[in-house]
């Protein structure tokens, strides 16, 4: 005989089902269900559709039965699911959470947040009575060093599929283009996400290697996530990985860096060192730097950024 579930466990799913329903489209049981279990709640079909049944009958929620499996969401003007504790402070905190994070959580867990997201806006809407904490999301904001640019376009489903992939350590089946237009489907080992300015990269490893690649999502034609799991390797650090400069088209070598560089153009690296060793002298109108940095193509093309004003390059590779 099965354990009657008890009445913590009902109300929980009930709010977590709750959160899930959106308003401008539906969604069915079992995405209901597939959406739930990629969070780690683990409930029937069953199950879900009953609850589904009755908080429709109890909510403005309504079911669209013209076809199966049937569809869910709130009814216009519906209030939704409200979230009373919720501070102004809390809620200008979780909107400015929601801008920066969109793209570097799991599109499951994102989804999982869309209540308190939704009822955070909410509370920072023009009419409401949080005025100074709406007044600060137009007063901070994150700019660009260089030149800005429009995020390339990331075909609809590809993040989700990567995120939750990684997200859950399944491999990933992606139909990518490389920036010369040759295709290619591989199976990968998802190991890592990263923005760099308006892109998105995945740090992965290819089936049959023991290297890592990037991968730009917007090259991604397609993506599915597997059911099959992998273990993370233990030596992987996507933050070694970064600071190798393999963002930046490096092979993870170390040089130490010398140039010299007109002062109006070079202030700034005494305020913002190239690295902690970093030596700076002064040589007339000039500075002459000295400092360890990855050797990549973004260091070379940072150097020919300052045209003329840079003189007297020299790189000496650091023996591993």
């Amino acid at each position: 005989m099965s354990k009657r579930p008890d009445t913590k466990e009902t109300v929980l799913l009930a709010l977590e089902l709750l959160r899930h329903i959106p308003r401008n489209s539906k969604v069915s049981a079992p995405e209901l269900h597939k959406r739930l279990k990629d969070a780690g709640l683990e409930r029937e079909l069953r199950t879900i559709q009953r609850q589904l049944k009755m908080l429709s009958e109890h909510f403005d929620i309504e079911c669209d039965e013209r076809s199966k499996p049937h569809g869910y969401r709130w009814k216009e003007n519906a209030k939704g699911m409200a979230l009373p504790i919720l501070s102004e402070q809390e809620s200008l905190i979780l909107t400015l959470a929601e801008q920066q994070l969109r793209h570097l959580l799991p599109a499951s867990l994102m989804k999982s947040m869309e209540g308190f997201f939704g009822q955070a806006r909410a509370n920072l809407e023009p009419f409401g009575h949080a005025q100074r904490e709406r007044e600060w999301l137009s007063k901070v904001r994150v700019v660009s060093t260089t030149q800005p640019l429009l995020p390339p376009k990331i075909k609809p489903g590809v993040f989700e599929e990567v995120s939750n992939a990684l997200f859950g350590n399944r491999w990933l089946r992606v139909d990518y283009k490389n920036a010369g237009g040759k295709e290619k489907t591989a199976d990968v080992m998802p190991l890592g996400l990263a923005q760099q300015g308006p892109r998105m990269y995945l740090v992965c490893r290819y089936e049959g290697y023991e290297n890592e690649r990037s991968l730009a999502m917007h090259r991604m034609i397609s993506a599915k996530a597997s059911n099959l799991t992998f273990e993370r390797p233990k030596e992987f650090d996507l933050q070694k990985y970064d600071d190798d400069g393999r963002f930046g088209f490096g092979e993870g070598k170390r040089i130490k860096l010398t140039f010299q560089i007109e002062k109006g153009a070079g202030f700034h690296l005494l305020e913002s060192p190239l690295s902690l060793d970093q030596v700076v002298k002064e040589i007339g109108d000039l500075y002459e730097i000295s400092a360890t940095v990855a050797e990549t193509a973004q260091l070379e093309w940072w150097l020919r950024g300052f045209g003329d004003a840079v003189s007297k390059v020299r790189g000496t590779r650091i023996s591993e």
